[in-house]
């Protein structure tokens, strides 16, 4: 019996002491829950309040995001829709100095009768009261006229220019014909160098031709906004372009402009309106034979041989390259290309292009 009483007493204070295991486990249980349901519930407030205010943030993050655009360099000399101008202008010595030149995104130069030279300015979305002196067309002067898709000027023509402007049905203005309001002589020089129009002349005449004035035309030239440097090219600070024995060119460098400086047989050039000196930033040299017309008239007017590939130079910011002129026929673009063949890039900004007799002594300092 006293056997049984002790193994009984044994038994309740296991008993005792497993209640007590149960309860604290219990109580540690429920503190645990106790604990996840208050972290739940501050994590629920920290979402809750996130969701309230990061939406806002996130959409004028959003918004921010489609309103800053990532806007490229764009071309500043050939922009626009504008259809360009092609503008004959004398380069008589009694015709300096010529007006509107530093507007012209290319102006290009080519023999004509007498040992002398015409210029062909190219004006694109200009607004200019006077251009000129004007003069008379040359036939192959519409070559480079058709390949900028530029409605062209003239102050009368040559037989050979008015037979091809009809064939080629070139898009042109002669102000030969014009209103002397349109086209007018200007008292400050002399007959047959004094003739200039306005760019608001030009525009109404050619609305009035019913010429369209707009064009999606490409540039003739690879312009590019990153600054071009003939890293491997032949200096090229002085550039002299004796085109006949009459006409001499030459371009002096300015490293602070990164400019060139045109002289005309040993004068400066400056512009009729400005009085500023004529610059430029890229200069094309093409060699390609010229030969004496047989024409009834029998003044001497030249011919051009353009089309095909004829040799070069590119020149820009103090060098200048050897380069190929690809010409594949009179109305199509001339491309210039490196002796490897690859189309040249060219500085964003005005070109003079000089189309020089073959045998023109090309000489760089």
């Amino acid at each position: 019996m006293i056997k049984f009483f002790k193994r009984r007493g044994i038994c309740q204070q296991d008993h005792i002491g497993n209640e007590k295991k149960s309860k604290g486990t219990l109580i540690l249980f429920i503190i645990l829950i106790i604990l996840i349901i208050v972290i739940g519930g501050l994590l629920a407030l920290k979402i809750i309040e996130r969701n309230n205010t990061l939406p806002v943030q996130t959409i004028d993050e959003t918004s921010k995001q489609e309103e800053v655009e990532i806007v490229e360099p764009q071309v500043q000399i050939y922009s626009g829709t504008d259809r360009p101008i092609a503008v004959m202008i004398d380069n008589n010595k009694n015709a300096w100095p010529q007006a509107g030149l530093n507007d012209a995104y290319i102006v290009y130069e080519i023999v004509v009768e007498g040992a002398e030279t015409r210029l062909m300015a190219l004006f694109k979305g200009k607004d200019l009261e006077r251009i000129g002196p004007i003069r008379s067309s040359r036939h192959y002067f519409l070559d480079y006229a058709l390949e900028n898709d530029a409605i062209y000027v003239h102050y009368g023509w040559s037989p050979q220019a008015e037979s091809d402007i009809s064939k080629y049905d070139v898009d042109n203005i002669n102000g030969l014909v014009q209103s002397s309001s349109d086209f007018w002589r200007d008292k400050e020089k002399y007959q047959p160098h004094n003739a200039v129009t306005a760019t608001a002349n030009i525009l109404k005449i050619a609305e009035r031709y019913e010429y369209r004035l707009t064009s999606e035309e490409e540039s003739v030239l690879n312009y590019v906004t990153d600054e071009v440097e003939l890293e491997d090219g032949i200096i090229a600070t002085n550039v002299y372009i004796p085109t006949t024995s009459y006409v001499k060119a030459t371009y002096q460098y300015n490293p602070e402009t990164k400019r060139y400086t045109r002289y005309e047989r040993g004068e400066k050039a400056t512009d009729w309106n400005t009085e500023e000196e004529i610059t430029t930033k890229n200069i094309i040299i093409t060699f390609a034979d010229n030969y004496t017309l047989q024409d009834a008239e029998n003044k001497g007017r030249q011919g051009l041989n353009n089309v095909g590939q004829k040799d070069g130079y590119y020149i820009t910011n103090g060098k200048a390259i050897k380069i190929i002129c690809d010409k594949p026929s009179r109305t199509e673009k001339t491309v210039y290309k490196d002796l490897q063949g690859n189309e040249i890039e060219v500085n964003d900004g005005n070109t003079f292009i000089q189309i020089c007799p073959t045998n023109t002594e090309v000489t760089f300092e």
